[in-house]
C-alpha cells in the first residue's frame, strides 16, 4: 500500500487579527488536494506551545509541517526541528505584519489560501539555519534563527520600544520609530572573530543575516543568498547619532552603505562576538527577540531545512509593495526628512 504523505498545520490563532483561524478549513481542505493526509494544531500561551509540537509532529513521522503566523511562530517552529538528525520539510502561511522570510521565499503573504496554494506547485529551497551559542543567566544557551542576529546598543534599544509598535510596524520600523532613544546609542568595544579574520573595535551594530529582508527592507543585504551556508556580517563602526542617519539614508538609497567607510560588509561561515566592556553586558537579539548575552558563537548550517517557495519568483529582485510596506517605507522617510531638518538647523 502506498504511503499517503501526512501535514501537520501548526498555526497562531491571534496572528494578522486572527485570518488564519478563520481560513483553518480551507487551507486543509488545500492540503488534502494535494494529497496530504493533514491536521492542525492551534497554539497557546504556553512558552514554547509551537516548538513543543513541532518536535512531536517531526519525532512522529509527519512529511511536512506548515507553520502559519508570524516570524516569531515560525522561528518557533524551526526551533522545534532543527536540532533533529531526521527533519520534515517544511512551508509557511505568513500572517503577521513583517513576515521577512516570507518575503525571502516569495511566498503570499496575508493571504493564507494563496500561501497554500502555492505549496502544490512543489518547489522547494534547502534553506540555511543559523545556529546561536549565548549565555543566558551565567549558562550556556543554544538557539536557532532564521533570518538574522544582532548585537549592540543601537539594537539594545529596540527592547525600550513598546511592543505595540513592534506588531504595527516591524523591527527595523520601530528601531527608526524610536529616534528619540538614538542620542543615547553607545559605541561598544568588541572582539569579532570571523572566517575572513578579527575586527576589534567600536561598534554600536552588528548584523549576522541569512536572507535579503530585514524589518521588510531588502537593501540591507543586497546580495544576501539563501543557500551558499554563509552569513552577511555587517559591522557599524561608528557611534555619532548623524553618521548612522546617513547609514540609514544610504540603506533606503538602494543599499549604498555597504560602500560606506563606517561599515564592515563580508560574508563568513561561522563567527563569535565577545565584548571587551566589563562593565556592560551585550545582548543578542535573535529574529527580533532577546535570544542571550555574549559571548555568542554563530554557525551556518547550511541547506538545513528544506523549505516550499515559489522558486519562480525567488531569484526576481522586484517585490510588490503592499499597504504595510509602504507604511513602512514612507515611515522610515519621513524620518530621514525630520531629521534633515534637523541638520540644516544646527
Amino acid at each position: 500500500m502506498k504511503h499517503r504523505k501526512r501535514a501537520r498545520l501548526i498555526y497562531n490563532p491571534t496572528s494578522g487579527q486572527e485570518i488564519m483561524k478563520k481560513n483553518v478549513a480551507e487551507v486543509l481542505d488545500i492540503l488534502e488536494g494535494f494529497g496530504y493526509e493533514t491536521s492542525a494544531f492551534q497554539t497557546t500561551p504556553e512558552k514554547d506551545s509551537a516548538k513543543n509540537e513541532a518536535t512531536r509532529a517531526a519525532k512522529a513521522g509527519f512529511d511536512l509541517i506548515i507553520a502559519a503566523g508570524g516570524d516569531g511562530t515560525i522561528n518557533e517552529v524551526v526551533n522545534g526541528i532543527a536540532s533533529l538528525e531526521k527533519r520534515p520539510k517544511m512551508a509557511i502561511i505568513p500572517t503577521g505584519t513583517t513576515n521577512d522570510y516570507a518575503r525571502a521565499l516569495k511566498v503570499p503573504r496575508g493571504n493564507p489560501v494563496e500561501a497554500a496554494r502555492m505549496i502544490g506547485k512543489n518547489q522547494t529551497v534547502l534553506m540555511d539555519i543559523g545556529h546561536a551559542r549565548t549565555m543566558k543567566n551565567h549558562q550556556a544557551f543554544e538557539n536557532y534563527f532564521i533570518n538574522i542576529a544582532a548585537a549592540g546598543t543601537l539594537t539594545e534599544l529596540t527592547y525600550s520600544v513598546p511592543s505595540q509598535l513592534k506588531t504595527m510596524f516591524g523591527y527595523l520600523a520601530y528601531v527608526v520609530k524610536g529616534a528619540e532613544l538614538l542620542p543615547r546609542v553607545q559605541f561598544t568595544p568588541v572582539r569579532i572573530t570571523h572566517d575572513k579574520g578579527v575586527f576589534e573595535g567600536k561598534t554600536s551594530m552588528i548584523f549576522a543575516a541569512l536572507t535579503n529582508s530585514i524589518g521588510g527592507f531588502e537593501q540591507i543585504v543586497p546580495d544576501a543568498k539563501l543557500d551558499d551556508g554563509l552569513f552577511t556580517l555587517i559591522i557599524v563602526k561608528t557611534g555619532n547619532l548623524f553618521e548612522i542617519l546617513h547609514l540609514i539614508r544610504l540603506v533606503l538609497d538602494g543599499g549604498k552603505h555597504v560602500d560606506s567607510d563606517k561599515i564592515e560588509y563580508l560574508k563568513t561561515k561561522k563567527l563569535q562576538i565577545e565584548s571587551l566592556d566589563d562593565q556592560n553586558r551585550l545582548m543578542l537579539n535573535l529574529d527580533g527577540e532577546y535570544g542571550g548575552d555574549a559571548p555568542v558563537e554563530l554557525v551556518n548550517l547550511r541547506n538545513h531545512i528544506e523549505f516550499f517557495a515559489d522558486t519562480d519568483k525567488v531569484s526576481d529582485d522586484a517585490i510588490t509593495i503592499d499597504t504595510m510596506d509602504k507604511n513602512i517605507e514612507d515611515m522610515a522617510r519621513h524620518f530621514v526628512e525630520e531629521i534633515s531638518q534637523i541638520e540644516d538647523a544646527i
